[in-house]
């Protein structure tokens, strides 16, 4: 038996959690002392077990894809582990507020992907909108950026994980016709996850010997930056084109400087919680003016997603 498609307020509040969730990230890599890829594969694999009881009734759906579905699998998996080895370890060499404001650029990646892949039509109100979040990311870090020493660097790393995470989406938004949430998440953050245990094994990096404290901050990005981000941003992608769901990036500088100005007593000016309220406005404005919709052939159908992947449902 299928389930009714979420409202639209439903699908927005989803959308505004996601949001809340990825901004946490920044602050729980800073509190960690191991290396940023162990932080990052551990938080994959931690997000793989919390995901194994629901693997036995998918398990059909996880095991029959193609050769090219696989093959993007891989390629968007890659590209995740990527995304977060390069913005981890930015954020040991920058503040927050940089590191998330250059992620931001990832909206108008995934647009740039989304036209030339997938047709994707933008009126000009959501580029007015894009443009006044945008505006308003880049105010909200204006005081903090650097051109020298290891800012600069940390920087760098942070364009290039953007860059990196946009063709995860675009990947991701061509695989969900016709694969569930589950599955699609299952799988990249399984293959992530290994391609950052190839990396720490080739540094020689420790696999072990972490605090249980070290292990309690794996553990709570795989549960609040992860699901409640990620894999809800993945799932957003059945209702929303992958530049609407990228759009929500422009939000975690908002949430994650103030996050920092609250844990890591990092500073924050009246003028940055300005910009926030713009970033909001900017990114409400394209979302209100968003007409387009994601590609046909979806899994909603078939309604073969457990209760993990399908939030809206009721019971356990």
């Amino acid at each position: 038996m299928t389930s009714p498609n979420p409202s639209r307020n439903s699908i927005l509040l989803l959308y505004l959690f996601a949001i809340v969730g990825i901004s946490f990230a920044a602050i729980f890599v800073r509190w960690s002392t191991a290396d940023a890829a162990v932080i990052a594969m551990y938080r994959l694999f931690l997000t793989n077990a919390l995901m194994l009881p629901f693997v036995w009734k998918l398990r059909h759906e996880l095991l029959c894809l193609d050769a090219r579905q696989w093959l993007l699998l891989i390629g968007s998996g890659v590209m995740l582990g990527l995304h977060f080895l390069l913005w981890m370890g930015s954020l040991r060499l920058t503040s927050v507020a940089s590191s998330t404001v250059i992620l931001s650029l990832e909206p108008i990646l995934v647009l740039a992907g989304s036209i030339l892949l997938f047709r994707a039509r933008v009126n000009r109100m959501m580029l007015v909108g894009m443009g006044i979040a945008l505006a308003g990311s880049v105010a909200i870090g204006a005081g903090d950026f650097q051109v020298s020493g290891t800012a600069l660097q940390g920087d760098v790393l942070s364009f290039l994980s953007a860059v990196a995470v946009a063709v995860h989406m675009l990947i991701g938004q061509f695989l969900r016709i016709g694969m569930s949430a589950f599955v699609y998440n299952f799988w990249v953050f399984l293959l992530a996850g290994c391609s950052l245990a190839v990396y720490n094994l080739v540094q020689g990096h420790p696999f072990g010997g972490y605090p249980a404290s070290e292990w309690g901050i794996f553990l709570l990005l795989a549960i609040v930056p992860t699901l409640c981000g990620h894999y809800l941003f993945n799932w957003l992608l059945q209702h929303m084109n992958a530049t609407t769901v990228s759009m929500g990036v422009l939000g975690e500088p908002v949430f994650a400087s103030l996050l920092a100005w609250v844990l890591l007593k990092e500073s924050l000016t009246t003028a940055q919680l300005l910009a926030g309220i713009v970033i909001i406005f900017g990114v409400w404005v394209f979302i209100r003016y968003d007409k387009a919709k994601p590609p046909a052939g979806s899994d909603e159908s078939s309604g073969a997603e457990p209760d993990l992947a399908q939030p809206r449902r009721a019971g356990g």
